[in-house]
This record gives structure tokens, sequence and C-alpha cells, in this order.
């Protein structure tokens, strides 16, 4: 694709988010489109929000130059109108420079933001004379206060959505169906924010501008010349985000609903794992570090993570930059892993030591976080499944190995998980993942396993969000999985009838009970569970 119909094409898309933002109380916002100056910085692809905490956000936009990205943040009430007096808050907020270095891409490290709190925000980005170009106007909220209320007696009650799967398996923006339309059923739920787990983009799967499907229809893309072939170079993975972010129900989530991202293996290559050296033919680059390096250091550039480590530059295999805790005040608190970087290689999972998928210095982190949390419920963002077995040709991409007797190899570095656990007391904890492209709701039980010692527990499962539909796998017996509920599309169906993608929803009211849906593309509940906490 040509520069000239490149540009056409993001300018169109562009044109396209150009949507009216609605306030909470559905009132539509005289401020809310896109202020374009001509000759300023523009916005390419739209902004958003990322590891919302009690006090802190990571801003995040990309520029069309070099310039310095501006937010201001204020306080608003429920209808959305600024707050004067008491609890009013406004600042202003000066973040990185973009810069070709980093794709002309920035973000702003808010931090000491008061909790509870629903805020405004207008971003854009400041050339070197202090002007400031295109702006966009969004919202996000600070989870509850840790200890109190804060002054304006916010609730402790939140919700959010997880799903996981982007652009997969050739299904990419169908402008004739509306783009990603599951995005816009998640939106549709106004969830204080969004997990996204794993597999954010396809490095390793082009795009084509026509599909047929199995009934005859044809899928049509929106095509850039970055997705056209699988990725290798740094801009090719740069590209892929980019791409996404075309999606105007991408854009339009993402400018109010703050999201936690993991990333999985195809963000570089389809069941990668280090050290690998692919047979892919397709590929000039067959050494998977060298394409992970490139994969991450994108992934790190495009999601708002917060950790001050995933904020400096550095060769993408840098520890602790992908695993984190996030804070949700006094009832949440979220582990989101990477059960990619530390990964041992894929195979049939019968080894009778430990063989890695968190590896020692992240599992013991886990441990201790878990143990130190006083939040209810200790959410564990897993962003590959627990006992769903997963083939990799003859070995097995996930923790499970398909023998149902007592743990080897990965299982075996669960199973200390799980003991552990139980061991220091831990209470209320649940795991969410998506990764098999169907949804599921997953009891685990000791008196069901060959492995017991541990506590019973529930596994949610839900994608994918825009991607092929696959399943439903078999399970592993060792840690005593009973299937309470699973929903699959037909295989590789595309999202055309959104009945095959799934995502699923949270609430948690002020008592602390946990409600999971299942859901589907289209915002259809398909199951739901509520869970009390044990106290």
């Amino acid at each position: 694709m040509t520069d000239i119909s490149r540009r056409k094409l993001l300018t169109g898309a562009l044109g396209a988010s150009a949507l009216t933002l609605v306030g909470p109380t559905g009132a539509a916002l005289a401020s809310s489109s896109p202020r374009l100056v001509r000759s300023r910085l523009g916005l390419t692809s739209g902004f958003s929000m990322g590891d919302v905490s009690t006090s802190n956000a990571v801003l995040w936009a990309r520029s069309s130059g070099e310039g310095r990205l501006r937010a201001q943040l204020r306080a608003v009430d429920e209808t959305g109108e600024i707050i004067r007096g008491r609890g009013s808050f406004a600042r202003t907020l000066h973040g990185a420079y973009a810069r070709e270095a980093t794709d002309f891409t920035a973000k702003i490290n808010a931090q000491h933001l008061p909790a509870g709190t629903r805020f405004a925000v207008t971003i854009g980005f400041e050339d070197d004379n202090g002007t400031l170009g295109e702006t966009q106007d969004g919202w996000f909220s600070t989870a509850p206060a840790l200890t109190g209320r804060r002054n304006h007696d916010a609730s402790r009650a939140q919700s959010f959505v997880w799903s996981g799967d982007t652009a997969g398996q050739g299904w990419g923006i169908n402008e004739e169906i509306g783009g990603m339309r599951a995005y816009a059923a998640m939106h549709a739920t106004k969830p204080d924010f969004f997990v996204h787990s794993g597999d954010t983009i396809y490095a390793d799967g082009p795009i084509a501008a026509e599909v047929v499907e199995p009934d005859g229809q044809i899928w049509r893309n929106l095509v850039t010349e970055e997705v056209s072939k699988v990725a290798e170079t740094l801009d090719e993975y740069r590209g892929r985000h980019r791409y996404n972010l075309m999606d105007r129900n991408v854009r339009a989530m993402y400018s109010e609903v703050p999201v936690i991202a993991q990333w999985d293996d195809h963000e570089t290559h389809n069941n990668w794992w280090p050290g690998e050296i692919i047979e892919d033919e397709r590929y000039t680059v067959r050494d998977i570090n060298t394409l992970a390096a490139r994969g991450r250091q994108a992934w790190q550039e495009y999601q708002p993570i917060a950790d001050p480590r995933a904020l400096r530059p550095g060769t993408g295999f840098e520890a602790a930059r992908i695993y984190r805790k996030i804070s949700r005040g006094p009832a949440l608190d979220l582990f989101a892993l990477d059960m990619r970087s530390y990964k041992s290689e894929n195979t049939a999972g019968m080894e009778g030591k430990s063989t890695s998928i968190l590896g020692e210095d992240q599992l013991n982190w886990l441990v201790d976080s878990l143990a130190k949390s006083k939040a209810t419920w200790k959410v564990i963002l897993n962003d590959l499944p627990l006992g769903i077995i997963v083939p990799d040709g003859k070995a097995q991409e996930s923790i499970s190995n398909a023998d149902h007797g007592a743990p080897l190899g990965r299982e075996l570095e669960l199973a200390r998980l799980l003991k552990a656990v139980t061991d220091r007391g831990i209470k209320n904890v649940v795991f969410l993942t998506a990764d098999v492209h169907y949804c599921a709701a997953h009891h685990y039980s000791p008196e069901r396993a060959a492995f017991r010692e541990f506590n019973e527990f529930w596994e949610f499962v839900a994608g994918p969000v825009n991607a092929g539909s696959f399943g439903p796998n078999q399970m592993d017996g060792t840690f005593g999985p009973r299937v309470d509920f699973s929903l699959a599309g037909t295989t590789n169906q595309s999202p055309r009838d959104g009945k095959g993608q799934f995502f699923g929803h949270v609430d948690l009211d002020e008592q602390d009970l946990f409600t999971v849906t299942l859901r589907n593309g289209l915002g259809d509940i398909v199951y739901t569970k509520t869970l009390e906490p044990a106290k």
C-alpha cells in the first residue's frame, strides 16, 4: 500500500471515530468531538488509559510528529459536571516527548490522584513552541479508597470486563458490519476497566482484503501494508498495534475504559517459548528471541503499563515489566501474570521435575503478593488457562499435559502455587483467562483431583473478542476441574454474527459479592455465577 493510500485510510478511520462521547447520565458532551487544527500535531490513534488504581493512572497517545504529551484532568460528578469547591481537583500534566524512536508514542504516569474519583480527561500534544494540537476527551475513575471514603462518598462497588484475542485468524476490521463490535458490546456495560488477557495483536497472522466465509459470504477487511504479511521488523510489529487502533469501537472504548494489558504468544509468534528457532517458511528471521524483543518493544510502546520499569526503554526481556499488581481498593486486587517470558520449551509435559511457566522469581512474587493483599478478592489474570489441554502438535502449549495423574512438568509449578495459597491462608482467589477462543466456567476441587493439597477455586474463560472461534477443549483432571459451563462457536467462525465471540463481565457490589457473567459478542448473557467471599 502506498503512503498516500495508507494516509487516506487512516484519515477515513480517524474521521469515522469522531463519535459523540456520552456522559454518565447519557447526555452528549459538547466538547466530545476531536478538535482538529490544521498544521498542528494530531492524534493518529486516539488515546488510551491503563493500570488505573486507587491513586495512579497511565495515559497514552500517539502523535503525528515530534511533541510532548499533555493532559488535563478534572474531577467531575455523576452527571459529568466539573466539581467545584469540596472534592474539586484540576491538574495539567506533561509526559514524555513523542519521537521517532518510540514510533511517536508517549505516556504520562499520573500519580497521587484522589481515590474514588471520576475524571474528565483532555489530551493532546504540544509542539516545541508550546502550541497544543488536536485534543480528544475521555473519562476514567480511580478505584475506591483503601481505607475510609472519599469526601463525596464514593462507592466501593465496581465492575470490569475481560477478553482476549484481537484480529486473529485473518478476521480484522470489517467496516461493513460495524468493525470490532464486541468492543462496543463491552463498552455498553459501562465497566470501570478492561482486562485484555493477551493476544492483543496477531503478529503472525496476515490480514487479507477479502476472506471467503464457509457460507460463501465475503468478509472485507481494512488492510495496511504492515498487516499484509507476518511481522518481523520492529515497524511491522508496531503496525499491528496501529491497525487495531484504527477500529472506531476500540478507540471509543479506550477513551473511557482503562485497560490492563497482558501479552501471550501472538504478540510474537504462535506458541513460542524463549530460545526457540521457529520452522516457519513465511519468516526470514527464525530466531524467536530476536522477534520477541521487537514484538515486546512494540507492545510496551503501545500499551499503557504503569510499572515504572515498563515506562523505560530496554531490550524487551527485563524482569518484572509485564507481571504486576493493580490495586482496585479494599475489595479487589488484580495480579497480571506473564506466562510467556519465562516459559520452558513446549514438550509433552511429562517431566518428573518442575519445568517453568512462571519462573521462580515470578512465582515467589505472586505468592508473597497474594499473602500481603488485604483485598477481599484476589483475581489472578492468567494469560494461559490452568486445566484446559492446549496441544502444540505432539507437545503441550499450556500447563496441562493431558495426563490425569499426579503433577508433572509445568503442573508442578501450579501445584506449588495452589499449595502455597492454601498453606498461607489466602482466601477468595479467582482466575480469569482467555486464549482458547471460547467461554467456560471451571470449578476446581481437591475432592476430584489427583493432587489434593489446595482449596477449591474457580477459573473463568472468555474470548475471543475479534478472532476465529474454536473449542471447546478437553480438560486435564490433575487438579480436579469440573466444567460448570462452556460455549463455543464453530471452527474458525468469523465474528460476523457475534455469537461465537465472548467476553466476561464481573460486578463487585457493596457487599463484596463477585458476580461473573459470560456474554457473547452482542452482549447477550449466556452464563451467570455469583461467588460469596469467604470470611
